[in-house]
């Protein structure tokens, strides 16, 4: 008896010390992933490039992606960007009425030829934005949002910031020549600020448009982005053309569930930016695949040291998805790394181990393994009563 004492009272400390074997307990890190991607086999008669997959964020290919370059009308992909984020905020509705100013009925180049005090929708404004390129809409948008034109770059400016476009500038919100300076943006910038957009279906309601019109079908909209028409999965985006900037092009394209954005600036011909896009969105689909990481057997519970439940059941922290070369997405493998046990209390979400994909000896991806439920620490009395069942019962 003597002998089941002590060896209950050292069970007791070792309840008592809740950090025994603990393994680490802070929050959970983001998925890290590194794409199982190859060199891309592909090129492009076009100085600046770019080909990312809108949710991974990978670029596949890129061709002279940090040089800054005129972005013509391809600015007004962030002109868009935060019309549709203001819009999605509830601080704008597409069936407010926008009045036209003086400045903004002045634009020349692409436009709809507002007049100044013409009043016309948000979305009628946003359709000749995105579909036609309209200068003059552009800036009446600007302006009905944050006041001056002025204010709204400073807005674009700032965004792009945010959005890590630490390449680019903005002049105003249309893409045009002011005096004999302009815009300037990057391959890469632009691809940044694409996907931002797209990831708002809102978008893609006025960028799949071929063909419509506005001010109650008196003045056609035909769209600048010709993929709209014969590319299968077109989902926008944006033309843009100055003297400077040359043919410019940030075309999206979605099939199976995948969407890709390629961007091609300052190409010597129209032709030569759809052309260079549809090379390169082609690749793409043809080459590349999203891949669902999952456990590959259903993950055991774990043990919880002093918890008020014995066990906690591991989760796959969210379900990422990995962009790979469709050759290679057999031939992964995974390690899952778990402890014997963990400490309480334990909270949801809280990070217990890890899921590592391989593809042969590259890690390819870790992604946490954490807590689904939360699991409280037992109380000193708690306690006690675990000690008093094994001093009399020989079990805990």
């Amino acid at each position: 008896m003597r002998g089941k004492r002590i060896i209950a009272g050292v069970l007791l400390a070792l309840l008592l010390t809740s950090t025994v074997g603990a393994f680490w307990s802070g929050e959970p890190r983001e998925p890290q992933v590194t794409p199982v991607t190859g060199t891309a086999t592909i090129s492009v008669d076009v100085p600046f490039a770019i080909l990312m997959e809108k949710e991974t964020g990978v670029v596949i290919f890129e061709q002279n992606v940090d040089t800054p370059t005129p972005p013509a009308s391809i600015t007004k992909i962030m002109t868009t960007l935060l019309i549709i984020e203001e819009i999605e905020a509830g601080r704008l509705s597409l069936d407010d009425m926008v009045t036209t100013s003086r400045w903004a009925a002045s634009m020349g180049g692409s436009q709809i030829y507002l007049e100044e005090g013409e009043q016309m929708s948000v979305r009628d404004m946003l359709k000749a934005i995105v579909v036609s390129s309209a200068n003059d809409a552009s800036v009446a948008m600007a302006e009905h949002i944050a006041g001056t034109e002025e204010a709204f770059v400073a807005r674009m400016n700032q965004r792009a910031a945010e959005l890590g476009m630490v390449n680019s500038v903005f002049l105003n919100s249309t893409g045009l020549p002011v005096g004999e300076r302009e815009s300037q943006v990057t391959a890469r910038d632009v691809a940044l600020m694409s996907r931002a957009l797209i990831q708002h279906e809102l978008v893609k309601e006025f960028s799949t448009i071929w063909m419509d019109a506005v001010r109650n079908g008196e003045f056609g909209l035909n769209n600048t982005n010709r993929l709209i028409y014969y590319f299968e999965g077109a989902t926008g985006l944006k033309t843009g053309f100055t003297q400077s900037a040359m043919y410019c092009l940030a075309a999206t394209a979605q099939r199976d569930g995948v969407e890709y954005i390629a961007v091609v600036l300052h190409g010597a011909t129209s032709n030569d930016r759809f052309e260079a896009a549809k090379a390169l969105l082609s690749y793409a689909f043809a080459n590349y695949t999203l891949v669902d990481v999952r456990p590959e057997e259903v993950l055991p519970p774990l043990r919880v040291q002093l918890g008020e439940a014995d066990t906690v059941q591991p989760i796959l922290g969210g379900h990422p998805r990995l962009l790979m070369e469709r050759r290679q997405a057999s031939a992964v493998t995974q390690t899952v790394e778990l402890p014997e046990f963990v400490p309480a209390p334990v909270s949801v979400g809280q990070e217990l181990g890890t899921l590592t994909v391989h593809e042969g000896d590259a890690v390819v991806a870790q992604i946490p393994i954490v807590a689904g439920d939360p699991v409280e620490k037992i109380s000193l009395i708690q306690v006690f009563q675990k000690f008093l069942r094994y001093l009399f019962t020989g079990g805990l």
